[in-house]
């Protein structure tokens, strides 16, 4: 981390925030155009027209045909893309510094003045569709879905980024349109960029290219989820069961987060973590198992997957509640607790030789905390964790209890003993 890395950060006049964090020795640019805006900000009506529009974006602007958009991005030699989160959409690309016009001007374009014609949105919704059976067809993802719908019940973080075929069937080229005059305000909006970037001229360009953006009204809060603590199934036949055990986790403005971060690396995060070495190494038991966080702004889960032969689904699951159990019962070891922060340490230094990865992290700073976070900051975080915060934090995420998801070839006394063993009723 020899390198000086300068962060800025301006908020225009119409409430558009401009991050910039300059690379020394770059040549490539990282511009992203974010919105504050996901899938659990969607009505209930229209779940699903967050991802709708990040498909259609890059289908034809009023200046653009759709095959323009391709071959301009193609000719830049760099790369492209959006995602859709539950609480983000962004729409990103990283290029030689000396494109930086091109693309600017670009995104600017697809974000502001997309048309969504209506033969396009028809032809996409079938591609969205077919996106929606894929995860149907692929239990290892469906399990995750299922999950989160039981475990958040109630609230619009239950829902999928992708929708539902039935809300997927209602989004048309005028409630596209609508949706981004709502959301796609100053206010909600933020660009980043990392890599040879200057700060000034870029919030020049960012001016420029999306004055046109009003302010726009704040939008009614969100109202945080409620886990709910249940073990949901769904018989399919095949030769797996596909298993799916969470608490809650913590969000991504929790204290504690970075403690939790290297509780998962122990308990399933590595190869050589203690459920990959129990359930996979000693055992023979899955080929895949592992634990992961996934945190938003008010909430967050702490989760563990298996894909195990249906007659072992009683045993991975005690094991699994076992050595997660243990994270609280017992001291993890100082070796342990170095090998995992070296695990967390090596890959965030690695990411920060990736422009993506930093014009990510700044906007997700800014995001979630609203202040930038060093490197530095987050290494020295991760260095003064102790065991007794790895037992402490187990404990707190553990008080609640543990919810589960099976899909697979279950008979209902395979499920009435996995609910007994989780202390479900």
């Amino acid at each position: 981390m020899g390198r000086v890395n300068t962060f800025e950060k301006s908020v225009l006049s119409n409430g558009i925030r401009v991050l910039s964090e300059k690379v020394p020795g770059s040549r490539a640019v990282s511009i992203g155009v974010w919105v504050t805006a996901g899938s659990r900000d969607e009505p209930h009506e229209l779940s699903g027209i967050s991802h709708f529009i990040e498909h259609m974006i890059f289908k034809g602007t009023e200046n653009r045909t759709a095959l323009d958009i391709a071959k301009t991005f193609d000719r830049l030699g760099g790369f492209s893309n959006a995602f859709t989160s539950k609480e983000t959409t962004c729409f990103h690309a990283k290029v030689l510094d000396t494109h930086l016009d091109i693309i600017m001007d670009l995104l600017s374009d697809i974000f502001l003045n997309s048309v969504f014609d209506s033969t396009e949105v028809e032809r996409e919704r079938q591609v969205i569709l077919q996106e929606i059976s894929m995860v149907e067809d692929s239990p290892d993802e469906l399990v995750h879905e299922l999950f989160n719908a039981s475990f958040w019940k109630g609230n619009p973080v239950e829902r999928s980024i992708l929708g539902r075929p039935d809300t997927v069937a209602l989004i048309s080229s005028d409630t596209l349109k609508s949706h981004i005059k709502r959301f796609y305000t100053g206010h909600k909006v933020l660009v980043s960029a990392s890599g040879n970037i200057d700060h000034d001229d870029l919030c020049n360009r960012v001016d420029k290219l999306f004055s046109c953006l009003g302010n726009g009204n704040h939008l009614p809060k969100r109202t945080p989820p409620c886990p709910n603590f249940d073990l949901f199934y769904k018989g399919k036949d095949l030769e797996q069961t596909h298993i799916l055990l969470g608490l809650p986790g913590p969000s991504s403005t929790d204290p504690d987060r970075y403690k939790i971060l290297l509780l998962n690396v122990i308990l399933g995060g590595s190869m050589s973590s203690r459920l990959f070495q129990e359930v996979r190494e000693k055992r023979g038991l899955a080929y895949a198992v592992y634990s992961f966080v996934s945190s938003l702004h008010d909430s967050g889960l702490l989760g563990v997957y298996a894909g195990v032969a249906p007659e072992n689904t009683r045993k991975a699951i005690s094991i699994i509640k076992q050595e997660m159990e243990k994270m609280a019962s017992d001291t993890v070891e100082d070796a342990e607790i170095q090998a995992a922060k070296d695990n967390v340490k090596g890959g965030l230094l690695l990411s920060s030789e990736n422009t993506d990865a930093r014009m990510s992290r700044i906007a997700r700073n800014e995001i979630d905390l609203g202040e930038y976070i060093s490197y530095q900051d987050v290494v020295d975080e991760i260095e003064s964790v102790t065991s007794e915060d790895i037992k402490r934090c187990a404990s707190r995420l553990l008080d609640n209890g543990i919810a589960g998801a099976i899909v697979g070839p279950c008979s209902d006394g395979d499920i009435a003993e996995c609910r007994k063993i989780l202390s479900l009723r």
